[in-house]
């Protein structure tokens, strides 16, 4: 039989054996289909995948906080100069970095016997021109008294009357008189005196030293209150109360102020919290009082100036006492929003969607935002009053897997709870 097999013509081989190779793929395709892989044979499972931490939306009255930032900036800086020259001789205790003022403090006295010799002389000077002034007035009542005796009658001219001499010593007085006056007044400059309620920013002379006129002596600011340059985001201007200002509108304000005892409190009510944690965590109570005229060309941003009032009062500010320059923090009252549906932030995915639990499963929410910070949003559309929000932070999931509550699903405590007491007791009779 194997000789037969043999001595077949090869054209026969080459038929057989594709033959072969079809009926061995058929067989291989019928085994596949009858024995399907096991993650297809039975239907997907309906038991929770995941337990997620929820809360149910309800609307609410919400409180628009907006946050911002800013240096502290004194509202009145000056630079002192001396209007005189002299040696200085006294300094007073508080001319210092970081000294306290009053206003019409002495802060800086210069020598001043130079120009108590010039006020002396001034005064010379006008005495001799009095008496010049008094000899002239004489003469021409001489003159008058001439003219009438030997005048037949006729009108005196200017100069018979010496009335030209008469008004040059008239002038030569009220010259000595302004002299006196001007060393009279560099005298009183010899003193530098405190303009208003301050604090040295920085002092540049010290005792003994010869200054000129015009010399700078120090760096000075009021402290009656500072004033913070906050940058607002073009998103939170709708829900601000920003204190726009119109014209005459200080003239309105002036008028209200007489008419009424309470505009003065009504103007310290505080609006803005500044904080900062430079020297531990201070906090100043301030006010938006103004906003600035013109958008930053540069952030495109409006800014707002807050106030703090009397912020170096202890009375006011114990144990926080705040810095030029200072870098703070600012969270500023903006308007209430009614029937607000709020939100973590957290909750959100990549600012647009949210997951609710529905039924039992994980639904995703397509929203939109009306205003949001850095913990909380509102949305305005997307949600509804009673939807289960997702707060558990979810990594890749899908629309419509089962999930549980966490507030729903029995601790392992309860479940014990239950079964001990659903066991029954044997009782035991001695």
């Amino acid at each position: 039989m194997s000789l037969i097999i043999e001595n077949k013509s090869p054209k026969y081989k080459k038929i057989l054996l594709p033959v072969i190779i079809i009926i061995a793929t058929l067989i291989l395709m019928m085994v596949i289909f009858k024995n399907p892989p096991t993650t297809n044979r039975g239907k997907p499972s309906k038991a929770p995948q995941m337990t997620v931490e929820t809360t149910t939306l309800a609307p609410q009255t919400y409180q628009v906080m907006v946050q911002s930032f800013g240096t502290v900036k004194p509202r009145t800086q000056s630079v002192l100069f001396a209007q005189v020259s002299g040696q200085i001789n006294y300094v007073s205790k508080q001319f210092r970095a970081g000294g306290f003022f009053e206003q019409d403090d002495i802060l800086i006295q210069l020598d001043d016997r130079d120009h108590r010799a010039e006020v002396n002389i001034a005064q010379a000077s006008l005495m001799s021109a009095k008496q010049v002034l008094q000899e002239e007035d004489a003469r021409v009542k001489q003159a008058k008294a001439d003219w009438k005796r030997l005048g037949n009658g006729k009108a005196p001219n200017a100069l018979v009357l010496r009335q030209p001499q008469f008004e040059a010593a008239k002038a030569q007085v009220l010259s000595a008189e302004a002299q006196l006056d001007k060393v009279k007044l560099s005298l009183e400059r010899t003193k530098i005196v405190a303009p208003y309620a301050g604090r040295i920013l920085k002092k540049n002379v010290d005792i003994g030293q010869v200054i000129s006129s015009n010399t700078q002596l120090a760096d000075i600011f009021a402290v009656d209150y500072v004033e913070i340059r906050l940058p607002i985001k073009n998103k939170d201007l709708p829900l601000m109360k920003l204190p726009e200002e119109y014209r005459n509108a200080h003239q309105q304000f002036e008028a209200s102020n007489n008419n009424s005892d309470d505009a003065n409190s009504d103007s310290l009510v505080s609006n803005v919290i500044i904080s900062s944690d430079l020297m531990g965590e201070q906090v100043w109570q301030g006010k938006i009082v103004r906003t600035e005229s013109a958008i930053d060309e540069i952030s495109q941003q409006l800014y707002v100036v807050a106030q703090i009032i009397r912020p170096y009062d202890g009375e006011y500010n114990q144990g926080a006492q705040i810095k030029m320059g200072q870098y703070v923090t600012a969270e500023i009252t903006g308007r209430e929003v009614d029937n607000a549906l709020v939100i973590p932030s957290s909750a959100i995915y990549q600012g647009s969607y949210v997951y609710i639990v529905e039924d039992g499963l994980l639904m995703r929410k397509e929203i939109k935002l009306g205003w949001q910070n850095g913990t909380e949003s509102i949305v305005t559309q997307g949600l509804i009053a009673g939807d289960e929000l997702v707060l558990t932070s979810l990594g890749q999931v899908s629309s419509g897997t089962p999930v549980a509550i966490a507030s729903q699903v029995p601790s392992l405590n309860a479940k014990k709870a239950k079964k001990a007491t659903t066991t029954p007791i044997t009782k035991v009779n001695n």
